[in-house]
């Protein structure tokens, strides 16, 4: 597959945790498992680790391996009067300069010096949201004029090469060649 090079940001937030909660704890780094995900996280996995997703059918395999949110929503967020801190909304990885919610499926993200993540879709935020922080739910799911969904939790994706990231590490973007499916919730 011919790519292009796209925008490049950087890596300001990297989080993991081992349990199934909500919010994950800040790391000074994590380390990315080719077809698995973050090591050592509870949604690590080849197949679904989300408890929902479990429920309904255990052998799907893993689209969220890996959870990446911009830096820039949790900015919009306080503005509007919702504080939210790197990894509390359960994010991986916090990027900054980079519209994540703008690339397409199949996008692959250079992160650091070695890792690659192929972007599988939107996350698609659930009334936990709420839980957190009463409002929020509203705040990172909306509707467009034309009366679709429009998801702004982040994006997910599958590790295809690991790799250690840490805060500050630069994040590359290469595009799909092709027309560019644009990404629906996973």
């Amino acid at each position: 597959m011919s790519l292009r090079e796209g925008p490049t940001g950087r890596i300001t937030a990297v989080s993991s945790d081992s349990s199934h909660r909500f919010s994950k704890p800040n790391r000074a780094s994590i380390t990315l498992l080719a077809g698995l995900g973050v090591a050592g996280d509870a949604h690590a996995g080849v197949t679904v680790q989300h408890r929902s997703r479990v429920a309904r059918d255990p052998s799907q395999p893993n689209l969220r391996q890996v959870h990446l949110l911009a830096g820039e929503l949790l900015a919009e967020l306080a503005a509007a009067g919702h504080p939210v801190a790197p990894g509390e909304l359960g994010e991986n990885v916090t990027t900054a300069g980079i519209d994540l919610l703008a690339l397409p499926t199949g996008t692959l993200l250079r992160l650091g010096p070695e890792a690659v993540v192929e972007v599988t879709g939107l996350r698609n935020p659930c009334l936990q949201i709420d839980a957190f922080q009463e409002g929020l739910l509203r705040r990172v799911v909306g509707r467009a004029p034309d009366g679709s969904v429009v998801r702004r939790a982040g994006i997910m994706g599958v590790v295809r090469t690991g790799g250690t990231l840490r805060p500050g590490d630069p994040v590359g973007v290469e595009l799909p060649a092709g027309e560019h499916r644009p990404l629906e919730r996973v």
